[in-house]
């Protein structure tokens, strides 16, 4: 099923409707969907690399508009649809579920960051967020600067290198999200620190 979903995410990168498509699905992701956004960026900015950026700019922005959508469900609707993210999305847990909730009460900011520029499945932080009620301008703050930075290192690696960078992308972008990851918030602590 996910690679039927996975397929039908890159055939809209062939349609004239690839450009909504980027923004709804970065809208959906953050709050339900399986397949993370970058696929469809990945298709759309190769096939206008001088687009680049426009595109990272849109994903940014769908996925930060869904995320927030998300927090609003784990805040309002969460005791009706609980049970629903726990059957039917791909990764939802109940153990995962209360392993966010300690993470949340420990690193607040840094965890919906990681959440948000990592392969981390975003919507389980985005709807936790909004059950466990962490600060809103601190939820869209962390959630703003993650995702950007997660779409835009995509976009300008295409803008850049183009269609040699694809394979590069496929292979060792969840890799490099991690070790960018590290650094910043060891960078941070060590700051903290001195």
């Amino acid at each position: 099923m996910i690679r039927r979903l996975y397929d039908w995410v890159l055939h809209w990168a062939e349609t004239p409707y690839g450009v909504p498509a980027l923004f709804l699905l970065a809208f959906a992701e953050s709050s339900f969907f399986p397949i993370p956004p970058d696929v469809l960026l990945i298709a759309l900015a190769l096939g206008c690399t001088a687009r680049s950026y426009y595109y990272a700019f849109l994903c940014s922005l769908g996925s930060v508009l869904g995320g927030t959508v998300g927090y609003l469900i784990g805040m309002f609707t969460w005791g009706l649809v609980g049970h629903y993210f726990f059957t039917y999305i791909p990764g939802f847990t109940p153990e995962q579920f209360t392993n966010v909730q300690g993470l949340f009460a420990q690193y607040n900011f840094w965890i919906v960051f990681v959440a948000g520029f990592t392969p981390i499945p975003y919507k389980i932080f985005t709807i936790g967020a909004g059950v466990f009620q962490v600060n809103f301008l601190l939820f869209l703050l962390a959630s703003t600067i993650s995702r950007s930075l997660r779409f835009f290192l995509v976009g300008g690696l295409i803008y850049y290198f183009g269609l040699p960078i694809r394979t590069f992308i496929d292979k060792y972008l969840n890799y490099l999200t991690w070790a960018f990851t590290f650094l910043l918030i060891g960078g941070f602590l060590l700051l903290k620190t001195l």
